[in-house]
């Protein structure tokens, strides 16, 4: 099963799942939404399983940081999935796919089950 962990090096919530993974011995791949970017068609179907409401990251600084007019603009999954889009930082991580098993945030029950 190939286990892809998606997110930003520097966020705290990736590093801490990340090592969970590493002391775990599991092996994954690591997408950094600021050097790929974040693939459309895969949040997506993020937002289709989980909904938007779970994956846009409101409590961060970046979601702070936006204008209010853009803030107040998300009501549905598409406004949404446009802010997370231009807005990489908005994305609540880390995101982890292995199979059909869809982990968003630090789960560390979560993440141990995919070992």
């Amino acid at each position: 099963m190939t286990i892809t962990v998606y997110g930003i090096p520097n966020c705290d919530s990736v590093k801490k799942a990340r090592k969970l993974l590493d002391q775990r011995g599991v092996a994954y791949t690591f997408h950094d939404f600021k050097k790929s970017g974040v693939p459309d068609a895969e949040l997506r179907r993020w937002v289709v399983r989980r909904g938007w409401e779970t994956l846009l990251n409101r409590k961060g600084t970046t979601w702070r940081g936006l204008h209010d007019a853009l803030k107040q603009s998300v009501h549905d999954a598409e406004s949404a999935i446009a802010v997370m889009l231009g807005h990489p930082s908005t994305i609540k991580r880390p995101v982890v796919v292995a199979g059909a098993s869809l982990v968003i945030g630090v789960d560390a029950d979560a993440l141990a089950a995919l070992a």
